[in-house]
C-alpha cells in the first residue's frame, strides 16, 4: 500500500506560543490605568487572550467558550432522539425471527421423525399445537419496545439461540442502565449472578444510608464505604466528589428524557422499569434519586437540548451524546467562573481535552501560567491573597506610556533641551583653565608641566609656580522640582480624560527618573480634597 503525505500551510498551531512577561504587561497596561485594578486587568486578559511580540495570538477563555458552543451546535444539528430505541427494536425483531425459524425447524424435524417412525404421531401433534401457541404469543406481543421486552421475559423460548440472544440483550441493556448510574458498574454487571445482584443492592443500601446521614448534617464514614465498594467508583477521593459524580450521571439521564418527545420519554421510562424487575433494587435506586435531589436540587444541571439533526442515535449513543453535551455545559460554567475569579486553574483539563482536543488544553495551560510568568519576571508579587504590581512593573508601564505619547508627537529636528553652561560641583568636562582660588582642584598634570617648561625653558628640575597650574572645568549642575496636579473629579471620566491624564503622569515620572534622576517629581491629586501620592500609587488611582 502506497503512503500518501499531504502538506499544507503552517498555521502556527504546531507548537506552544512563546509569550513574554513584559509583552503581557504591555497588553494589560491600558486596563491597569483605566480600572486601577490588577485583578480586573488579569480578568480581561484571561477572557480575551494575549498576543506575543511576533503578532501570534493565544486564544482566551472567551475563544474556548465559542469553540464549545460551536461543537455543541454541530452535535445538536447532526443528531436526533426521535428513535433512540430503534436498534433495540431491530434486535427484538431479529430475536423473534430467530424464534419463529426455530419453531418451524422443530415442527419440520418432528414430521421427518414421524415418517421414520422415530416418534409417535401424537407427540408430533402436541408439538405442533405448542408451536401454534408460541407463534400466536409472538403475534400478540405489543408494538412498543417495553411491551415486547415484558412479553418476552414471560415467554418460554423454544429455540435456544433465540433465548440466548434475548438474555444477552437484557444483560447489555442492564449494563447500560446501571453504567449510566455508576461508573464502575459495567464489569460487575457482565454475566451477573444472583450473588452479584445481592452485592449491588447491599452497596446501594450502604450508599443511601451514607447520603441520608449526610443530608441530616452528620459525618458519614466515607473511607469505610470506599474500602468496601470502591470498585464501583474509581477515581473518587471524597464524599463530595462522589455526590457530584452521581448527580451528573442522573442529570445526563434526566436531560435525555427532557429532550425527548412525550411518547419517546414514556417508552424509555417503561423500558428502564422493565429491566429492573427486582423490587429491592428498584426501591434502592428510587431512594438514591431522592437522596441526591435532597442534597442538591438538580434543576441547574438538567437541561432540555433542542436536537434538530437527521441522524438517529441508539440508546447507548444517546447516553454518550448526553455525556458530551453535559461536559460542554460544565466546561462553559467552569470557564465563566475562571473569568470571574481570574483563575483558570479550576478548569478540568481532561474534560477540555476530550471535548476540544490537546491544542485547547495546551492553550489553557499557557493561560494558567500567565500569573506565574509575571511573578517570576518580578512584575507582580503576592501580598497575602492579593496580587500587586512591583515598582519595576510600574516603571515598565510608565515607559510604555512615554512611548505611546512620543508616537503621537510631531517629528522635530530640535529637542533634548541641552544647555552648555559651566559651573561648580558638577561632572568633569574635557576643557581646562588656569587655576583660580575656589576652583575644584581637578589638576590637568600634562598642561601644568607644559606651562612650567614654557615659562622656564628646558631642563630639570621643573619648578612650579601658582600661575602654571591648570585644572579641568566642571559642568554646571541644575536640579529641578516638578509638581503635577491630577484632577480626580467625575468630569475627568465624563470627558474621557482620566486615562490620558494617568498616562501623562506615568510618562513624566518615567522620563524624569530615567533622564534626570536628581530631579524631584511631586504628585498631587485633588477632588474634594488635595493630597500628595507616591508614583507607585498611580496605576491603582481611581476617580472620586
Amino acid at each position: 500500500m502506497q503512503n500518501v503525505f499531504r502538506y499544507g500551510a503552517w498555521d502556527g498551531s504546531q507548537h506552544v506560543l512563546d509569550l513574554d512577561a513584559e509583552a503581557l504587561l504591555d497588553a494589560m497596561s491600558d486596563d491597569l490605568l483605566e480600572e486601577g485594578d490588577l485583578w480586573r486587568a488579569l480578568q480581561r486578559l484571561f477572557r480575551q487572550g494575549a498576543q506575543n511580540q511576533d503578532g501570534q495570538r493565544l486564544p482566551g477563555l472567551q475563544d474556548l467558550m465559542q469553540q464549545l458552543r460551536q461543537r455543541r451546535q454541530q452535535q445538536l444539528q447532526r443528531s436526533n432522539l426521535n428513535d433512540t430505541l430503534k436498534d433495540i427494536r431491530e434486535k427484538l425483531q431479529q430475536i423473534k425471527q430467530t424464534e419463529r425459524q426455530g419453531i418451524d425447524n422443530k415442527v419440520g424435524d418432528g414430521r421427518e421423525k414421524v415418517q421414520r417412525g422415530d416418534i409417535p404421531e401424537q407427540l408430533q401433534k402436541t408439538m405442533e399445537r405448542m408451536a401454534r401457541e408460541h407463534q400466536q404469543q409472538l403475534d400478540d406481543l405489543p408494538q412498543d419496545v417495553p411491551g415486547q421486552i415484558q412479553g418476552l421475559q414471560n415467554y418460554d423460548f423454544m429455540d435456544p439461540n433465540a433465548r440466548q440472544m434475548f438474555q444477552e440483550l437484557m444483560e447489555q441493556l442492564r449494563q447500560q442502565i446501571m453504567q449510566q448510574q455508576f461508573q464502575g458498574m459495567q464489569q460487575a454487571l457482565q454475566s451477573m449472578t444472583p450473588e452479584d445482584m445481592r452485592a449491588i443492592k447491599e452497596m446501594l443500601r450502604d450508599l443511601n444510608q451514607m447520603l441520608d446521614e449526610k443530608a441530616r448534617g452528620g459525618d458519614p464514614d466515607f473511607q469505610s464505604f470506599m474500602d468496601r465498594w470502591g470498585q464501583f467508583f474509581p477515581g473518587v477521593n471524597s464524599l463530595d466528589e462522589l455526590i457530584e459524580q452521581l448527580q451528573q450521571r442522573q442529570a445526563q439521564m434526566q436531560s435525555m428524557l427532557d429532550s425527548m418527545s412525550a411518547e419517546q420519554r414514556r417508552e424509555l421510562m417503561q423500558l428502564m422499569q422493565s429491566l429492573v424487575q427486582d423490587p429491592g433494587l428498584r426501591n434502592e435506586l428510587a431512594m438514591l434519586a431522592a437522596n441526591l435531589e435532597e442534597l442538591r436540587p438538580m434543576d441547574d444541571l438538567r437541561r432540555r437540548y433542542p436536537f434538530r439533526g437527521e441522524d438517529s442515535v441508539s440508546f447507548e449513543q444517546a447516553m454518550q451524546v448526553m455525556q458530551d453535551l453535559q461536559e460542554m455545559d460544565r466546561l462553559e460554567r467552569q470557564m465563566r467562573e475562571a473569568i470571574d475569579t481570574a483563575d483558570p486553574s479550576s478548569i478540568d483539563r481532561e474534560m477540555l481535552e476530550r471535548q476540544l482536543g490537546e491544542q485547547a488544553k495546551d492553550q489553557l495551560d499557557q493561560l494558567d501560567q500567565i500569573t506565574k510568568m509575571l511573578e517570576e519576571a518580578g512584575l507582580v508579587e503576592r501580598r497575602g491573597d492579593q496580587l500587586e504590581l512591583t515598582p519595576r512593573a510600574i516603571r515598565k508601564i510608565g515607559q510604555k506610556a512615554l512611548r505611546d505619547i512620543f508616537q503621537h508627537l510631531a517629528r522635530d529636528r530640535f529637542g533634548n533641551h541641552e544647555a552648555d553652561h559651566r559651573g561648580q560641583g558638577g561632572d568633569r568636562s574635557d576643557d581646562t583653565k588656569a587655576y583660580e582660588f575656589g576652583d575644584s582642584f581637578l589638576l590637568d598634570l600634562r598642561s601644568t608641566l607644559q606651562n612650567a617648561m614654557v615659562r622656564q625653558g628646558a631642563g630639570t628640575p621643573v619648578k612650579l609656580v601658582p600661575t602654571d597650574f591648570e585644572v579641568y572645568r566642571t559642568e554646571q549642575m541644575n536640579q529641578a522640582s516638578t509638581v503635577l496636579l491630577l484632577d480626580l473629579s467625575r468630569s475627568m471620566i465624563y470627558r474621557g480624560c482620566f486615562l490620558a491624564a494617568k498616562k501623562v503622569a506615568l510618562a513624566l515620572h518615567s522620563l524624569i527618573k530615567s533622564q534626570f534622576p536628581r530631579d524631584n517629581l511631586y504628585l498631587v491629586t485633588f477632588s474634594l480634597y488635595a493630597r500628595q501620592i507616591q508614583p507607585q500609587q498611580l496605576t491603582a488611582l481611581r476617580w472620586s
